[in-house]
């Protein structure tokens, strides 16, 4: 336990197993004391598989009432909020979101799940959400058959799923992170991502798109530093592709050695993502490594025939053509 302490820098660690049985199911829990080893609480509840919700309030409105008293009203009145009562479409969902996360070459999948979800339940938030990032993805890795309706339909997504967030941190940040992305006022988009880390200031994927979108707006340093906090905040848990956006935020302050690694582990991460190697050919090429630039253009034209994209997120004229100029140099192209 020590050891976890150390590893994630935390005071308290909970424990927790979930099994299940016919159409029941188990869970236990346990808050420790990791400086310790102290067994603060313990316990165990279960329930039918259909009331799921109701067991999962259950449990987190029992461990709220353990931690220190100051946290209990929020935490409680958060964890009362459910996502939807379809059972179904929650299933859809976390499938979809799974198959976000294990590849680009699953986002078409993620989406048609999240669809069903949506159909089910038209209000469900977080699958609103989910479903303007795949959109996003799928513009953004050229896997989209029709880049104007996949944009068009991750907007209206997105902002379906900021009418029904209300404080939810998730919802929020995967909207904000879709509609930046497509173009919306980049201001507004971290206002709603800082709200979201208001609501949970240890929200990992929060300091991620936080990173993202400082980015996107020419803030490299700050960006950095938010990516870094969400590494520091889930350090094996996979919350997005930091290697990618630490190592462009240092190509965009024109440290390119200090890009250069980050965006080869970025590749090493998700072969079949094209813009690690639009980054990293951009970058080679402003580095005068020219070879090393067409060679990694190539490695590309294997999964697009796209080198140069259509759209850029980044605000700053400047880094937009410091990105682009690399590019075109990298693929032999000319002004």
């Amino acid at each position: 336990m020590k050891h976890v302490r150390r590893e994630l820098g935390v005071r308290y660690v909970l424990e927790s197993s979930v099994r299940k049985g016919g159409n029941r199911v188990w869970i236990t829990g346990q808050l420790i004391d990791a400086v310790s080893g102290t067994h603060l609480w313990a316990d165990r509840f279960d329930g039918l598989i259909e009331d799921v919700f109701e067991l999962q309030d259950k449990v987190a409105s029992n461990v709220a009432g353990v931690i220190e008293p100051a946290l209990q009203a929020a935490e409680t009145a958060r964890s009362a909020g459910r996502p939807t009562a379809d059972l179904t479409a929650y299933d859809l969902y976390l499938r979809a979101y799974a198959m976000f996360w294990s590849s680009n070459t699953r986002v078409p999948e993620a989406l048609r799940l999240l669809e069903q979800a949506i159909a089910r339940d038209p209000h469900y938030g977080p699958a609103l959400a989910w479903a303007a990032r795949c959109c996003n993805r799928l513009v953004q890795t050229d896997r989209s058959e029709d880049r104007d309706a996949d944009r068009v339909k991750g907007i209206e997504f997105a902002r379906r799923a900021l009418e029904v967030a209300a404080d939810d941190p998730g919802t929020l940040t995967a909207a904000a992170e879709a509609l930046a992305w497509f173009g919306e006022d980049i201001g507004a988009m971290m206002g709603l991502v800082d709200r979201a880390l208001a609501l949970n200031p240890n929200y990992a994927y929060g300091w991620l798109v936080s990173g993202a979108l400082r980015m996107y707006a020419g803030q490299q340093d700050i960006a950095i530093e938010h990516i870094e906090a969400a590494l520091r905040l889930s350090p094996r848990a996979r919350v997005g592709p930091s290697h990618l956006m630490i190592g462009f935020a240092h190509f965009l302050s024109r440290r390119f050695d200090q890009a250069a690694p980050k965006l080869l582990l970025a590749i090493q991460e998700d072969p079949g993502w094209t813009q690690p190697y639009r980054y990293l050919a951009a970058c080679y090429a402003h580095m005068g490594r020219l070879d090393d630039a067409r060679e990694i253009v190539a490695r590309l034209r294997t999964i697009t025939p796209v080198v140069v994209p259509p759209l850029v997120p980044f605000r700053n004229p400047e880094h937009r053509e410091l990105y682009l100029s690399g590019l075109r140099l990298a693929a032999g192209e000319t002004a």
